[in-house]
This record gives C-alpha cells, structure tokens and sequence, in this order.
C-alpha cells in the first residue's frame, strides 16, 4: 500500500514505562506522520534514547501500545559496530535492509550448489523476483555511494569492519541506517563523530527524506537545519511543537510568559474582588453586589505553571588578571609522528580578542597542537612563545586522567584551591547543577557531562584570561551548551577552541586557522559562516 505525506506512520497510545520505583513515561500520548522530521529533546536523563528504544520495539512498554503502520520498514542508528568485526564494510551497509541482506545470502548459497531439483528453481526464481523489487541489483552501487558521501574511500568498502578506524565504523552504521529508503527512520546522536563535511551532506539527505524521521541530537544548528516539528519530553510526558528548535525555544518560553503575564491579571483581578468583598459584605446595600462578587471569585482559577525540569548550568569565566598586549606567539612549529609532518612549519600569532576555531580533517592534529602549546607534548622544531601576563585554563577532549580518584566531587574540586570554606565551593558546584547529595559523588563513576561539567567548574575557578578548549560540547546536555555558548560569548579573554558544533562555532569565533592535511594551515580572520560559505565555493 502505497504511503502519503501527512499519512500516520507511528502511533502511541496511552504508553507509560517504568524501572521499579521510576516512571519515565507515563500515559503518553503521540502520533507521527509521513513525510516529517521530527526532533526528541528534553533533560539529561528524561528518556530520549530510551523511548527510541520503544518505538523500534527494541523494549517493551509497562502498558500502552505503540503502533507501527502495516509494511512499513523501520530502520534504527544502531551504536554497536563491535558486532560487525569480520563482516565487510559494504554489506555491513546493506544489512540496513535486513530483508534483501537475507535474499542475497541464500541466492549466493543456492547458487553454489552443484544440483539443482525443479523446487530449488522455483524457489530460486521467488527469490530473484523479491531481489528485483528490492532493487537488489543497485544494492552495492547504493551502499558505496553512502559510504563515499560520509567521508569513506572506496579502496575501505571492501575491507572488514576491524580494519576500520573507529570513528569510520560509526560513520557505516550510519549508511546502514539511512540504506535503502526506509520508511521510518529513528536516529540518535547521528552527528557524533561526523565531520564537519559529512554533517552538512547529512542535513541535505534528511531535509530531502520524503518519509519519517525521529532523531535525538545536541547540535542545535542541526536541529534547527533538518526538524518540521519538535517533541519535548518533560516529566514524563511529550508535547509537540510545529517547527524546529528554535521555534520550539521561543514558543515555549513566549507560553510561560503568557500564562504569567495572565496569572498576574487574575492575580490582580483577585485582590480587588477581596478587598470589595471585605469591605462591603456586612454592608446591607451592598451585599448583593458582594455576593456576586463572592461567586466571581471562586470562578477564578490560575493556571498552574510547572517549571521545566531542564536545568542551566551557571557558565561564566571570569578573569582574575586580564592580558598584556603580548599574548601568544608560534613559529615555524614542525611536529612529526610515524614519519608524517602533522605540523608542517605552523607559525601565527594570537592577538588581543582573538577567539579562534581551529579546524582540521584529523582530529588527532588539533589535540596534538593544544598538548603542545600547553606543554603536554613535545614538538620538533620551531618556537612557542607565551606572555608574561598569560594564564590559560585547558578543556582537554579526553579527561579520563583527571578522574581516576575515589575522590567525591567537593573533595575533587577542592585539591585544585585553597579554599577552606566548604559552603563557598558547594555553592559553586550548585550552580554547575551538584546540588545537595550529588557532591559527594565519586568522581570515578561519574557520567561523561558530570565530568564535563566538573572540568568546567575547575576551570572557571582557575579564572584564566586565555583558554583551549578541545572539544568542549562533547558529553554536555543541549542545557549546558547553551550556557557554555553563553559563557565564551561573554568571555573577555581569548580563546583557541575545536568544535563540531555549528552554532558555537558560529557565535564565538571571529578568527579561523584551518590545518590542512600537509601540515599547513590557512588563517583567516572571518566568521565562521564566511569560512563554510569560501569552502562551498571552491568545492563547487
């Protein structure tokens, strides 16, 4: 049966799912169509990936249903490419149709067999018939076509899943999602891991989908770029909104304000009504009025506003001493690994305001320079020269190093200062959202944005006036990226930064340096949007 747009593709009804004690969804109410993206969001923790999870029926629900229309394919971003160790890459791609993968396996089977009887023909024949309408024969050509648009070479199509770089394996179970035009496609955090070119062909494939799309991200830009509609969960319920996320954003906070601004009215209307009626019920002229005005008062009912369960983090680098006029300057800085030039005589000079987005195909390159400025790693041959006055404070990509410790969180932050006043540092850490209990947490099983979240609290304590930040939206909630976007928009220093998020590097960089693959870089004091917009047009 053929699907139209606007036709119903999922169904939710009444659907409530609990772990013992906890409900996470309870009597939710949804429905899904054709031809529609839609954007999950809500706080860390509220249930996002969990209720993809029902959707693809990968869980079952405590009670409700979820209804999927008759032969329609549902295709899930699966996150485990461990699985696939010794399968080839291109039909790790085409298992994506689970359906045409199993054709092709019992086709080559049959077709290895050395006798055939007047069955084996006919069920032979089923199959080639079922391959056709699969458009089984596009099926390679298809998949590789996937694989290149994401960023992979042909000449790795062939090879095993393990010969793989990691991050190229997640890159494959992405094709593997979006293969063969499925008719519901679920995705969570399909931007993880991507190039900044692969996500921009990401965007144009989903905004060009004719059929269903649910997807859990962090990239607001992203959100912004490919959603028609967002679907909020907020104490366990799901409300939906008609446009992207920043439509959603400013709905819901223009509500609010509505139904405040109306509380305030009755509110108003209220002590009026009161003060009437006190002061004229005894009177006997008046009583009638009074009375009325009794029954206009219990006619009032305020509308109840519940705040959001999404908290903000209170993201501000403050600075303890401010910079000098010299600040940082590198000359022909040459560093090499396993015979290969990664910086190839880099040489620039960081001047005051600077807020520059270092970009680079390799993401190994741009660590490899932030641990070589701060003195991690040692380089081979140029200069680096710091200001006098230069106190940086360093984000690094990977923090495992920093929380191998039976530590709880107030003792952790508390080795980095000399401050002996616990309710100072309580404080603090409330306001990074480590309230009551959660300080004494320890630091060793903490969650990744609890990390993240503890690395920025020690260093907005350091108040530094230069920071480098790799990778900083990496583990964080949409909540604590916009207040980090905040936080270095603010930011009187300056800052060398490397992110994949779009709206960040677009509202916090005025000055690009890309590291080119030979180890050069090109240094251009351009927004970050100017920068896209010269790389579209000299790959165009």
């Amino acid at each position: 049966m053929k699907t139209f747009w606007g036709d119903i593709m999922i169904q939710v009804n009444n659907v409530s799912l609990k772990f013992g004690k906890r409900t996470l969804f309870e009597d939710v109410n949804i429905k899904f169509t054709n031809g529609n993206c839609y954007g999950l969001i809500g706080a860390n923790g509220a249930g996002k990936s969990t209720f993809l999870k029902l959707l693809s029926g990968e869980i079952e629900t405590t009670s409700g249903e979820v209804i999927i229309s008759k032969n329609e394919r549902l295709s899930f971003l699966r996150q485990d490419h461990y699985q696939y160790e010794d399968k080839r890459v291109i039909d790790v791609v085409i298992m994506g149709n689970s359906r045409l993968y199993e054709i092709m396996e019992e086709k080559d089977k049959m077709y290895s067999q050395t006798e055939f009887s007047d069955e084996d023909g006919m069920k032979l024949a089923n199959l080639e018939a079922e391959f056709m309408d699969l458009d089984g024969w596009n099926a390679e050509p298809d998949a590789s076509q996937l694989l290149s648009n994401l960023g992979i070479p042909v000449e790795e199509h062939y090879l095993s899943m393990k010969e793989l770089p990691v991050k190229s394996r997640v890159k494959v179970l992405l094709a593997q999602a979006l293969f063969g035009n499925p008719d519901i496609l679920l995705l969570d955090e399909p931007t993880n891991s991507l190039d900044l070119e692969a996500i921009r062909w990401l965007e144009e494939f989903l905004i060009n989908f004719n059929n269903t799309v649910i997807i859990v991200s962090h990239d607001r830009h992203f959100l912004n770029k490919v959603c028609t509609h967002i679907a909020d969960i907020d104490y366990g319920k799901i409300k939906l909104y008609v446009g992207n996320y920043d439509f959603w954003y400013e709905s819901s906070e223009l509500i609010q304000k509505q139904m405040k601004e109306s509380n305030k009215k009755k509110e108003d209307k209220i002590k009026e009504l009161q003060s009437f009626i006190a002061r004229f019920s005894a009177n006997a002229s008046k009583s009638k009025q009074a009375t009325s005005r009794k029954k206009m008062l219990e006619k009032i009912q305020l509308d109840e506003i519940i705040p959001s369960s999404r908290k903000y983090p209170y993201i501000d680098f403050k600075i303890e001493k401010p910079s000098g006029k010299e600040i940082l300057k590198v000359e022909n800085l040459t560093k090499i690994i396993d015979g290969k030039k990664i910086l190839d005589k880099v040489s620039f000079t960081i001047l005051k305001g600077d807020k520059v987005c270092f970009i680079a195909q390799d993401d190994m390159v741009k660590t490899a320079l932030f641990n070589i400025l701060i003195g991690k790693e040692k380089y081979d041959k140029g200069s680096i020269e710091w200001g006098k006055t230069i106190n940086f404070g360093y984000l690094p990509q990977d923090n495992t190093e920093y929380f191998n410790s039976e530590k709880n969180i107030i003792e952790w932050i508390g080795q980095y200062y000399d401050i002996k006043d616990e309710t100072i540092l309580r404080g603090f850490l409330g306001r990074m959202l480590f309230s009551g209990e959660d300080v004494f947490k320890k630091v060793n099983i903490l969650s990744g944005g609890e990390k993240a979240r503890c690395m920025l609290s020690k260093i907005m304590l350091e108040q530094p006036n230069f920071l480098i930040l790799d990778e900083p939206t990496n583990h964080l909630d949409l909540e604590s990226i916009t207040s980090l976007n905040k936080g270095l928009c603010n930011f009187q220093g300056e800052v060398l930064f490397t992110s994949r998020d779009y709206e960040l590097n677009s509202t916090v960089a005025n000055r690009i340096i890309e590291i080119t693959s030979d180890g050069n870089i090109i240094d251009r004091s351009i927004p970050y949007e100017e920068y896209l917009d010269k790389q579209n047009k000299m790959n165009s």
